[in-house]
């Protein structure tokens, strides 16, 4: 297996489409684990667009900020899934919600991790409210158009279906402890990722560790 990243570390989260890096951004480890991979990041967080023309376009956030405008946001990823959980919190950390991001699972580098959104999203409030769908429309119009890789969009249905079965009953894997989790309070906001750096990246092998970005604090 490959080597685990240190909680603290930083390392690049990619987007690839078309093969290249699509959006790139570093985040800090703050578990790596046999069943989760927890990554925060940080309000502030540089991004880095890829350049050149994309087949979905440029990367929609490129249009509002070149940084993380949002308080920091907590990523929860399981080995193999189709999606990712995001923990969103309000300023001032009275409120949480939880948000479903269908993505491709997640494949280790030697700079960090590689993913994709596929445009399909859930909002679930912490406080109970009923979840909410989002960009099912952007998803559906993908899917028509080909977009996707063959039978990844049925996937994705499949994924969200047993997920909102469990919604349903008011059952999820994720821990509810993980809305109290704070940053520790010496992480600063990580630089920006060069181009040449996420470009470099390639496809870990097997007893090969992820090559630092800055020492854990």
């Amino acid at each position: 297996m490959t080597e685990r990243f240190s909680p603290g570390q930083v390392i690049v989260r990619r987007e690839l489409l078309d093969g290249r890096p699509w959006i790139t951004y570093p985040v800090r480890v703050v578990e790596d684990g046999d069943e989760l991979l927890a990554l925060y990041m940080a309000k502030g967080t540089p991004m880095t667009f890829g350049s050149g023309p994309f087949s979905w376009g440029p990367h929609p956030w490129q249009a509002i900020a070149d940084t993380w405008q949002s308080p920091g946001v907590l990523q929860l990823q399981r080995p193999g899934e189709l999606y990712a959980v995001w923990v969103f919190w309000s300023e001032d950390r009275s409120r949480h919600d939880w948000y479903v991001n269908f993505q491709r699972p997640f494949r280790r580098t030697t700079h960090g991790i590689d993913t994709l959104d596929l445009e399909l999203d859930i909002w679930v409030p912490g406080d109970g409210s009923p979840y909410r769908w989002k960009d099912v429309d952007h998803f559906e119009s993908r899917a028509e158009a080909g977009g996707f890789a063959d039978g990844e969009d049925r996937r994705v249905r499949e994924a969200a279906r047993a997920l909102t079965l469990g919604l349903d009953r008011g059952e999820t894997w994720w821990d509810p402890a993980w809305s109290r989790w704070r940053p520790e309070t010496a992480w600063t906001v990580p630089e920006r990722v060069p181009h040449a750096v996420a470009e470099s990246a390639r496809p870990a092998e097997a007893g090969v560790e992820a090559a630092p970005l800055s020492a854990p604090v």
